[in-house]
């Protein structure tokens, strides 16, 4: 499973999971920090990378709207707040969590159109 961060994560979490040896990118490392949600979605589905974002609804939309079209993405992995705050405190919980789902999903595009949640 290739993986991208959304830019509201800490490029850190990316870091210590290539450091583990998985293919992760953050979206400020990219430059695509200032690209639109669906852009950014477009991006990631041209890698083969699912997404982890907190955007829950804008993306939820976007998923939707694609199924409806018959355009397919890599896949979708949502956060809350509430369960996985955004902060330095929590880049190892992210880091642990996103480790076992890779060891979980070890095949490429094994969320291949689907959401799930961390």
């Amino acid at each position: 499973m290739k993986l991208a961060l959304d830019h509201h994560y800490s490029p850190t979490i990316a870091e210590q999971l290539r450091s583990r040896g998985h293919d992760v990118v953050a979206a400020q490392e990219r430059g695509w920090g200032q690209e639109d949600d669906e852009s950014l979605l477009t991006l990631c589905s041209g890698e083969d990378r699912a997404l982890l974002t907190n955007n829950v609804g804008d993306f939820s939309v976007i998923a939707r709207r694609w199924a409806a079209e018959g355009r397919s993405h890599a896949g979708l992995i949502f956060t809350s707040d509430a369960s996985m705050p955004r902060h330095r405190d929590t880049v190892g919980r992210y880091v642990t969590a996103l480790d076992h789902m890779h060891r979980t999903h070890a095949v490429d595009n094994a969320l291949r159109d689907r959401i799930d949640w961390l």
